[in-house]
């Protein structure tokens, strides 16, 4: 076999990366790499590294899961398929299902090349590309194990079972996510002002931190005219409603925080207003740096707590700035039956978001819904 560096093949990369770097880092969930080959075999070879999160991967051949694993630190040499037919092309998808982790500074999956016995052929582009933005609902976070697993752990993350991957394969789109578990729009769930999703929005990858992360590219602005999606469809609200219901917590250095409720339960207008305003900034953000797509914000896999707050932040953005390329959807909530692990939304429960999320896209761009599931 011959060892090809990702920079001499076509290569249909995903996800915000730098581009021309060799290697390849694969900052985000559902970031990596795809080809089309005729072959008889193929592997990739990969460097890892972490700290106390192993990062998993996801293999599909031909648009089918085939396998995902947790990679351990070192250099790794991965078989994708071997023993097939030499002279028929397959389409090889390898990409991250865990999360950026903010926490972990060596976290890291780079992609050095391909080895194979075989030729690449070039990888077309989908008609439709969907960038999601969430926590940890849209880091798969429960997607697989038993509901009686309650461990915060990288196995039970993934962008394989996931309602962006299955709408990517329904609609034949081509999906980026970016997104962190714990996070919100104003807030994290314990109140953390600093965990915001618009605070690492313009960067690269923003929630990827320390000297190591920073060589590889990570902090650099992003280039928002390198991809631009047709829908981006916006999933938080459900970690700033969980605010209000957690004591207050001190940041050293930056004081107290806490968003309250009044004596009868009901929410604080003026910390509401906060969550309202980082709506409004963020979807300002969003038209600022995506002026043509159409901006969908969904809610209500983990409860509707937030639904007014978050429509009533919409009516005022289209109010301020007349944007009405704007919708706001709510998703089935989560039950018993369609829990997964860490009492996070199941497969299930994932398949259910994705069909009424799926069928709005699919009428808003005219085109046809494919059956997918078998495949997943």
């Amino acid at each position: 076999m011959d060892f090809y560096s990702i920079n001499e093949i076509p290569v249909k990369v995903h996800g915000r990366t730098v581009e021309g770097a060799c290697p390849l880092p694969l900052f985000w969930n559902h970031a990596g790499v795809e080809v089309n080959v005729a072959a008889s075999e193929l592997w990739i070879e990969l460097s890892v590294d972490c700290g106390f999160h192993e990062p998993w991967i996801a293999v599909e051949l031909n648009g089918a899961l085939m396998s995902r694993q947790m990679l351990l630190p070192g250099e790794h040499s991965l078989c994708l398929f071997r023993s097939m037919t030499p002279d028929v092309v397959k389409n090889v998808k390898f990409y991250r299902e865990l999360q950026a982790m903010s926490e972990d500074d060596r976290c890291h999956i780079l992609v050095k090349g391909f080895k194979t016995d075989g030729k690449f052929f070039p990888v077309e582009d989908k008609k439709l590309k969907l960038e999601f933005i969430g926590d940890s609902i849209t880091s798969g976070e429960g997607t697989y194990g038993a509901t009686t697993d309650t461990d915060w752990l990288a196995m039970y993350m993934s962008s394989s079972r996931h309602y962006a991957s299955i709408i990517e394969k329904s609609l034949d789109a081509e999906a980026r996510i970016i997104s962190q578990g714990g996070w919100g729009v104003f807030c994290g769930w314990d109140n953390d002002v600093r965990h915001n999703i618009p605070s690492v929005y313009e960067p690269v990858c923003g929630l990827a931190t320390g000297e190591f992360n920073e060589k590889l590219g990570a902090s650099k602005p992003y280039d928002f005219s390198s991809w631009v999606p047709d829908a981006i469809i916006v999933n938080l609200g459900t970690n700033d409603d969980s605010a209000f219901s957690q004591p207050p917590l001190e940041i050293p250095g930056m004081g107290t925080f806490k968003q309250r409720r009044n004596e009868d339960g009901s929410y604080n207008a003026e910390d509401i207003k906060k969550v309202e305003d980082a709506i409004v900034n963020f979807l300002k953000m969003l038209r600022k740096h995506n002026p043509t797509s159409h901006i969908v914000w969904v809610y209500g896999m983990l409860g509707y707590g937030l639904t007014l707050p978050i429509t009533d932040a919409m009516n005022r953005y289209r109010n301020e700035t007349g944007d009405t390329n704007t919708a706001f959807i709510n998703l089935p909530n989560t039950i018993r039956e369609t829990f997964g692990a860490h009492m996070h939304p199941g497969y299930a429960a994932h398949i259910e978001a994705a069909k009424v999320l799926g069928e709005y896209l699919a009428a808003r761009f005219n085109i046809p819904v494919k059956e997918v599931l078998g495949n997943l």
